[in-house]
C-alpha cells in the first residue's frame, strides 16, 4: 500500500493524471491506425525532434512551450513502454522502478553513508558509480556516439575530469587554447597549405575553447545557440527592415547591411531596458 507524503498534498491527483494518460496510450495503441502501426524505430526520430523542441522552449524562456514539449516527451516515455509491455520486454512500471533504484544507488550521499558536500564531488560520484556500472567497458564508453559533436566534446572531458585526467587550473587551459590557435594559424599560413591538417588543427581549437568554456563554467553548447538565435533575430531586423525601406539584399553592400544590423543591436538594447 502507498503511503502519502504529507508534504505533497497533490500526490493522488498527479498519479490520477498519469493513470489517464496510460489509459488514453492503451486506447490510441489498440484503435488508432497510426498509433497501432509505430515501433521503436518509427519513433526514434520524433522523440529526437521533441528534445530538441524542448531545448528551443528552454532557450527561449517560454514556460509555456517548456510545459508542452515535457507533455510531449512524457508521450513518447509511455509510447516506447508500451510497445516493450506487448512483447513482455518492459512495461512503464519496470522502467520506473530501474529508474528509481538507480537514483538510490547513485545517490549514496542521501541513500547511504557517503559524503559528499559540494556539486563537484556529487558528480564524482556519479561517475565512478556509473563506471563500476558498466563492467570496466572504459571511461568513456557511456558517451553515445550519436550525441552532437558539441555536446560530445563536453561528456568526453567531463568524463575525463572524473578519473583525475583534467588540467588544475583555468589559465594553463586557456595556454591550450592559445597553442591550438597558433598551430591552425601556422596550417593555414602554409604555403603548401593541406585542407585535412587545417581541419585537424581546428577541430583541437574547437574542443579546447569548449574545455575552456567548462572551466569558467560555460556550457557551450548553449552558449553558441543562444548566439545562433541572436543573429537569427538580428539578421531577420535587417532583413525585415531594409525590405520596408525598398531596398534588396542581395544588391545591397555590406556596409549598407551594417548599418541595419547596428539598428538591430540597439533595438535590442532599447528593448533590455524597457
Amino acid at each position: 500500500m502507498i503511503n502519502f507524503n504529507s508534504k505533497d498534498s497533490n500526490r493522488i491527483a498527479k498519479l490520477e493524471a498519469f493513470d489517464r494518460l496510460l489509459t488514453i496510450m492503451d486506447e490510441l495503441r489498440e484503435q488508432c491506425p497510426w498509433d497501432k502501426k509505430q515501433t521503436f524505430e518509427s519513433l526514434r526520430h520524433l522523440s529526437i525532434e521533441e528534445i530538441h523542441e524542448l531545448g528551443d522552449a528552454i532557450l527561449e524562456g517560454n514556460t509555456k512551450e517548456i510545459e508542452k514539449e515535457l507533455g510531449d516527451i512524457l508521450l513518447h516515455i509511455v509510447f516506447y513502454a508500451r510497445i516493450g509491455s506487448e512483447t513482455q520486454l518492459f512495461d512503464i512500471s519496470s522502467v520506473i522502478h530501474k529508474l528509481c533504484e538507480k537514483l538510490i544507488h547513485r545517490h549514496p550521499h542521501i541513500y547511504s553513508d557517503v559524503i559528499a558536500e559540494t556539486e563537484a564531488e556529487v558528480k564524482a560520484n556519479w561517475e565512478q558509480l556509473k563506471l563500476k556500472e558498466k563492467d570496466n567497458q572504459g571511461v568513456l564508453a557511456g558517451v553515445p556516439r550519436s550525441l552532437p559533436s558539441l555536446v560530445k566534446a563536453m561528456r568526453i572531458q567531463e568524463k575525463a575530469r572524473s578519473v583525475g585526467f583534467d588540467w588544475e587550473e583555468t589559465h594553463q587551459v586557456w595556454a591550450k587554447v592559445d597553442e591550438e590557435l597558433q598551430e591552425l594559424s601556422t596550417e593555414i599560413n602554409n604555403p603548401n597549405i593541406d585542407p585535412k591538417k587545417v581541419e585537424d588543427e581546428f577541430g583541437d581549437v574547437l574542443f579546447a575553447l569548449v574545455n575552456y568554456a567548462r572551466f569558467i563554467g560555460v556550457n557551450a553548447d548553449q552558449a553558441l545557440e543562444k548566439t545562433n538565435h541572436k543573429f537569427i533575430r538580428r539578421f531577420n531586423f535587417l532583413e525585415s527592415e531594409s525590405k520596408r525601406d525598398g531596398k534588396n539584399l542581395g544588391n545591397m553592400s555590406l556596409e549598407e547591411m551594417d548599418v541595419y544590423w547596428e539598428k538591430a543591436k540597439q533595438a535590442e538594447r532599447t528593448a533590455i531596458h524597457l
